[in-house]
């Protein structure tokens, strides 16, 4: 990678105390979804979704604060249960829009999820991280994740 390149990147791992086809079916389910999407605080509520390459989420964030976040992910690799590569904007044509790929490793009898964003410019990754707290919340999410899963399979969180 270009120190261009990683300029404009986030990277946020964890270990999931569940194995890999749960976290990834998890994570390409809406009724999954629904249950766990979002930093702490968040909920989710889905207008469209479709799980396909080329196909398309269209959801809406609720902030703890009332804040609505209109939100749409297009899907453009899917390698079950192993990849997922997305973007990820305000609508189909946001501009500003990121790309994501996400990876779900074995390890064990649990997953290790990596998920890589990469933003347009480094304004953007910079945006994210100081205005929308993107690593804070990336993190939220993920452990969101990690205990709705646990709850599914009856095991502790990591």
């Amino acid at each position: 990678m270009s120190s261009a390149e990683a300029d404009r990147e986030i990277v946020i791992s964890r270990l999931i105390n569940a194995p890999r086809e749960l976290v990834f079916e998890a994570f390409t389910e809406v009724r999954h979804l629904s249950q766990w999407w979002g930093p702490a605080g968040f909920s989710t509520k889905t207008r469209s979704f479709e799980f396909r390459v080329g196909g398309d989420w269209d959801f809406v964030m609720h902030g703890p604060d009332g804040t609505e976040y209109q939100e749409w992910i297009t899907w453009s690799e899917i390698d079950p249960p192993a990849r997922i590569a997305l973007a990820h904007g305000e609508s189909r044509d946001d501009p500003n829009a990121f790309s994501s790929v996400l990876t779900f490793e074995p390890a064990g009898e649990r997953t290790r999820i990596v998920m890589h964003t990469l933003f347009p410019t480094k304004e953007l990754r910079d945006e994210a991280v100081q205005k929308y707290h993107a690593i804070e919340g990336g993190e939220q999410t993920l452990h969101n994740l990690a205990t709705y899963v646990a709850e599914l399979t009856g095991r502790d969180v990591d």
